[in-house]
């Protein structure tokens, strides 16, 4: 029998009758003659729940973040004993399992942990018995068995891993949209749902802020090579699969889609010493707290000095800015600015490897509209720009009209 490992998010188990359509779902595809291994989040925003308890209790306190991953764990934990009760009801064999008993294993890093290894003998020994595997999505244990999670997205990642590791056929993530857009449709109305994209792309979509899938499962996916496929728990539909660049795909286009995110803040370092290692001063302490940096912009003036300005995401804007003045009273910077209200746009497409022009054109149509670009940053398939939040909305309707993303032809 052919594997697949389906994942469900918080919307699609939001309720008892919710759960029943999940388990229907899940007794098809065995119908089909498939094992099914389940991945689900917390049910509806019950980790929003909880995560505000957490703020309000103890949040902020030094060896808190271990507290809280017991805390969100259990949201996942509700979810998988009533589905696997659910599928139980409707004559279908199941077993619950949390990421620990799963045999994840991560670091050490408190509500933003890494898997490091998964043994997934009990699960293998459920399939063999015929049972439906219910895992518990966005956590693990570390070497000590104390409960890690992955941070927000965190489910997808682990419907992933075990894909990987179980070599399933594919991955299905369902959600409550038809698949992955060429931006988000509630922006833009003439948004079109995507048959297909590659790993490149997507991944380069999901880091930019396209919210259909967390970005480390798609690292997953791509380095393991594991189909992936994005549908809808509600709406029939072949979704959107995720795979690897097709060579022959001459109708590839150059524009694939526009992702942007409002859950961006900015902090600039200025006046300090233009020296070798100043970078590494400066970031390192970031780091070390495990706060990823996204977008890097360094400028040296006539004096010898450099400002630094680089992104993160907006939640860790306080912890980050704590750190900077700490660091600029160390290296003698003559002050440290930030601002939480900025947004960041890119342009996703493998066509842009083979078409001059891409990002002169983009720089243009943000120009003619008046909205001024702070940072850039490219790579090969991809153009960022760090603007006001204001006009993030107006900047994405615009890209998606002047590169005719509406449309499934070539457009230059």
């Amino acid at each position: 029998m052919s594997l697949v490992v389906q994942k469900f998010g918080g919307t699609s188990v939001a309720s008892t009758k919710h759960i029943q359509k999940v388990a229907e779902k899940i007794i098809q595809a065995r119908q089909r003659g498939q094992n099914v291994v389940a991945v689900v989040s917390a049910m509806g925003d019950n980790t929003d729940r909880l995560d505000e308890l957490a703020k309000e209790v103890n949040f902020n306190k030094v060896g808190a973040k271990r507290e809280i991953d017991v805390l969100l764990s259990t949201g996942e934990q509700v979810t998988i004993a009533v589905l696997s009760m659910m599928l139980m009801k409707l004559g279908c064999p199941a077993r619950s399992f949390t990421g620990g008993q799963a045999g994840i294993f991560t670091d050490k890093s408190h509500t933003r942990s890494r898997i490091r290894e998964i043994k997934p003998d009990r699960l293998l020994e459920s399939l063999e018995l015929g049972e439906v595997p219910v895992v518990a999505g966005f956590q693990g244990i570390d070497c000590h068995g104390d409960i890690t999670t992955f941070g927000r997205g965190g489910s997808d990642t682990t419907a992933v891993a075990l894909a990987a590791v179980l070599e399933a056929d594919e991955c299905q993530i369902f959600t409550d949209v038809e698949g992955v857009y060429t931006t988000d449709p509630r922006v833009v109305d003439q948004a079109r749902l995507m048959d297909r994209v590659t790993f490149e792309e997507m991944l380069e979509l999901a880091s930019l802020g396209s919210k259909v899938l967390h970005a480390r499962a798609v690292e997953f996916a791509s380095k393991y090579q594991v189909p992936l496929r994005v549908l809808s728990t509600f709406v029939q539909g072949e979704g959107t699969l995720i795979t690897k660049e097709d060579k022959l795909n001459m109708e590839q286009p150059i524009i694939s889609g526009i992702a942007f995110t409002k859950d961006e803040a900015k902090l600039t370092v200025l006046g300090v010493e233009d020296v070798p290692g100043i970078a590494w001063k400066i970031l390192g302490p970031i780091s070390d707290a495990n706060i990823g940096i996204d977008m890097i912009v360094q400028n040296v003036a006539a004096d010898n000095t450099t400002d630094f300005t680089f992104t993160v995401i907006r939640d860790d804007y306080h912890e980050a800015m704590d750190l900077l003045n700490q660091v600029a009273m160390d290296i003698g910077a003559r002050q440290v600015n930030g601002d939480d209200k900025i947004a960041k746009l890119s342009i996703v497409g493998v066509g842009m490897r083979s078409h001059a022009g891409v990002a002169s054109k983009m720089f243009q149509v943000l120009a003619d509209r008046s909205i001024n670009i702070q940072m850039i940053s490219t790579s090969e398939i991809k153009v960022s720009v760090v603007i006001a939040e204001e006009y993030i909305e107006l900047a994405a309707r615009a890209l998606h009209s002047v590169f005719n993303l509406e449309e499934k032809s070539i457009k230059s």
